[in-house]
């Protein structure tokens, strides 16, 4: 098997390289997949960047508007934070059924290691109602922790 070519730490990176997360909420999907900025990242100043691609996809029957952002985000240090916000990266994006929506985005953290979940204020275009949907948890890890 090839894994077996692989140290604990190799595989522990390979994974968390590969590894995405989702989750679905009233037929909105939401995955996300992040990256760790070591150019942009100042270790020794303690400032870690993480960038992070989310994609939307409309897994109903109507079209949705993304309204509003909720974001909770934890260091491993015991700093949290919440950012409150309309829309994403500047636009309130209109789903429409099968269709999906993509953005990149980051956060800078002041430790190695931490997390990050929220949800999103959707709006139906067909009857206006407003429902949250969930963003998964996931994790802001820098590679060389896992050395």
């Amino acid at each position: 098997m090839w894994l077996q070519n692989f140290s604990v730490a190799e595989f522990l990176f390979l994974y968390l390289l590969m590894d995405m997360v989702t989750a679905t909420t009233e037929g909105v999907k939401v995955s996300v997949e992040t990256f760790y900025q070591e150019e942009y990242s100042g270790i020794a100043g303690g400032e870690f960047v993480f960038a992070y691609r989310i994609t939307i996809e409309n897994k109903g029957t109507s079209s949705v508007k993304l309204l509003r952002r909720h974001w909770h985000i934890f260091d491993s240090i015991n700093d949290w934070k919440e950012v409150e916000g309309e829309g994403v990266v500047g636009e309130q994006p209109v789903i429409e059924p099968g269709g999906l929506h993509q953005y990149i985005s980051g956060c800078s953290l002041r430790s190695t290691s931490g997390k990050m979940f929220g949800t999103y204020l959707m709006e139906r275009q067909d009857n206006e109602l407003l429902f949250e949907v969930a963003i998964p948890e996931f994790k802001l890890i820098t590679p060389f922790l896992l050395n």
